[in-house]
């Protein structure tokens, strides 16, 4: 199954929680990709703690074939050019995994 996760947030929980759970449909066979939008694009903004290790999740992650995009207007509403944890995505880019997806989840 195709699973298009939209992720909303750059509070370090959430995100770690997001990235395990994208890991898990990973191991069970699904295709993932996700969407970094708002504060999601602020990923690699979001400092390791001795209980959420996002930076080791974000390369299992990667390692396991989850591919990420950062939204492009919203990098730009914050000054950033692009991410260096994932390529640029745009609206349409979401619209193509939208379609494309078996299942939408959104995390806030």
């Amino acid at each position: 199954m195709k699973i298009g996760i939209i992720l909303q947030s750059n509070n370090p929980e959430h995100v770690w929680n997001a990235l395990r759970y994208s890991i898990a449909l990973l191991k069970a066979g699904h295709a993932v990709t996700i969407m970094l939008f708002n504060e999601g694009v602020e990923l690699e903004d979001i400092e390791d703690t001795e209980v959420f290790d996002l930076r080791a999740k974000l390369q299992e992650f990667k390692a396991q074939g989850g591919v990420m995009r950062a939204c492009k207007t919203c990098l730009h509403a914050r000054d950033k050019q692009e991410s260096k944890v994932c390529p640029v995505g745009t609206m349409e880019d979401l619209v193509r995994l939208t379609e494309e997806s078996d299942k939408i989840v959104t995390l806030c």
